[in-house]
């Protein structure tokens, strides 16, 4: 098997064993990088990514062996990388160098990762298609005329590709899970709190996670037990215990729910046949289904769609051109830098976002729509807290049907925005997702299930979508 097939838990035990180098490594998924260069999924590949594998191989041959010792990671383009350009794949960023690790950074670091490059986006992460990247659009790693998924569309295609075995994205409302399932791959949303956000550029706050993407349950759960835990740089994070992920439950005789509002909702959609199809499968092997109900949950589009872009208005405006973001250079005034800078520097999605946040929170709209949002955000919530009195886990389509033409969704929106209809319940509910790949639409493009279960219960999702592996082989 060529390495740059190998997952990363095999990379790990070859480099141990001394069958592989991580030199050998590097060189081998840098080369996979320019040989797909024209999706543009990787926008850089680090100058120093050589010379930390062979700063590795020396530790290695001291004694260490770390859980990812010796394995490559491409990260998403706004993840803060110490001395690397992070510019969240906008123009307002293009030269910005990070001052410092975001603290999944240094968890990866400590444990042997070697860094080969940052991934294409949707700029600032606001978008489903990455065809909002200053930058270029990338490319369906199965159908080069589709769209990816985003806004972590470039992680996603590099790891579909064997350009990295396992990525780092972000997701706000679907951004890793809805490109998992374009793509054919793994992408885990974990529970709000599981993961540090310290240095990672915000969009919502209150919604913003990184994600994991890999080819294989393993690599996904390694990839977990490394970054999860608490941290005193995020107030927000979690001291829930960090469970060992790779060690696989048995689920069998766990109750799976099928939401009978989203049976209803899949109804007419690409996806129906295909979800169908799981929980027919799910019955065949013995596991016990049942129909629960999450009655509002029609609603969590457009409450994401009213409570994110309030959150993104306020993180935005801290790139004003003033500090370390580009500068408009005819400007004269510090309004007219504010100005210039930001119709420069802001892509048409960013902007329109940032006008719809300024207006669900303007004096004559924040009754009406901010705090009606959040009043049903915590609807949602309970909802989610009752269902899984009757369940353990609850299974829904990733995505309404597989990837998109590029260029197919130019002049509305909207029509984009329904592509999260199915992601956006477990970023408003705060609970983990995880995206699996299963079956395939009318195109032959891949589609997902996602499995959803309690607050930090991922333990439970991945041993599910372990023993689901084996059945799909």
């Amino acid at each position: 098997m060529e390495i740059v097939s190998l997952s990363a838990v095999e990379i790990r035990e070859k480099i141990l064993k001394k069958e592989l180098t991580c030199l050998q490594v590097v060189q081998a998924f840098v080369e996979q990088i320019k040989k797909y260069e024209k999706y543009n999924a990787v926008l850089e590949v680090f100058d120093d990514c050589f010379e930390n594998a062979k700063k590795m191989d020396e530790k290695i041959a001291n004694g260490f062996d770390g859980k990812l010792a010796g394995v490559p990671i491409i990260i998403k383009d706004n993840i803060l990388y110490d001395g690397k350009i992070c510019s969240c794949s906008s123009k307002f960023l293009k030269d910005f160098v990070a001052p410092y690790n975001a603290t999944v950074i240094d968890k990866i670091l400590s444990e042997g990762a070697i860094i080969l490059g940052r991934a294409n986006m949707d700029e600032f992460a606001m978008g489903s298609s990455t065809e909002n990247s200053a930058f270029g659009v990338t490319h369906n790693p199965l159908d080069f005329d589709c769209v990816p998924g985003g806004s972590s569309g470039g992680s996603a295609c590099a790891v579909a590709l064997n350009m990295c075995p396992i990525s780092l994205g972000t997701e706000t409302g679907g951004s890793v899970r809805q490109p998992a399932s374009y793509c054919g791959i793994y992408g885990l949303k974990p529970t709000y709190g599981r993961i540090s956000r310290y240095g990672i550029v915000a969009f919502a706050s209150s919604l913003d996670q990184v994600g994991i993407f890999s080819r294989t349950v393993e690599d996904n759960a390694l990839m977990l037990e490394v970054i999860a835990g608490s941290d005193e740089n995020d107030s927000t994070s979690s001291n829930e215990k960090v469970d060992n992920y790779l060690d696989f439950q048995d689920v069998k005789n766990l109750v799976v729910g099928i939401p009978q509002e989203i049976v209803e909702m899949s109804k007419g959609m690409p996806c129906q046949n295909n979800y169908q199809q799981f929980i027919n499968l799910l019955k065949n092997i013995g596991i016990t289904v049942k129909t629960i109900s999450l009655k509002d949950i029609s609603l969590c589009l457009p409450t994401y769609y009213i409570l994110a872009p309030a959150e993104a208005t306020s993180n935005l405006a801290r790139f004003d051109g003033v500090k370390y973001t580009s500068r408009n250079q005819e400007a004269k005034t510090l309004q007219e830098i504010y100005k210039k800078s930001r119709s420069e520097g802001f892509g048409k999605e960013v902007k329109r976002r940032i006008m719809l946040g300024n207006y669900v929170l303007s004096a004559g709209s924040y009754e009406a729509y901010y705090k009606k949002a959040k009043a049903v955000q915590g609807k949602i919530i309970s909802e989610f807290e009752d269902a899984f009195e009757m369940c353990d886990l609850i299974v829904m389509p990733t995505t309404i049907g597989e990837a998109f033409k590029i260029g197919s969704k130019p002049t509305n929106p909207i029509d984009t925005y329904k592509e999260d209809i199915f992601t956006v319940s477990a970023n408003i509910a705060g609970v983990p997702s995880l995206s699996i790949p299963f079956g395939k639409g009318e195109h032959g493009l891949p589609l997902g299930i996602q499995i959803i279960s309690k607050k930090f219960e991922e333990k439970k999702i991945y041993s599910f979508a372990k023993m689901m592996s084996k059945v799909v082989e």
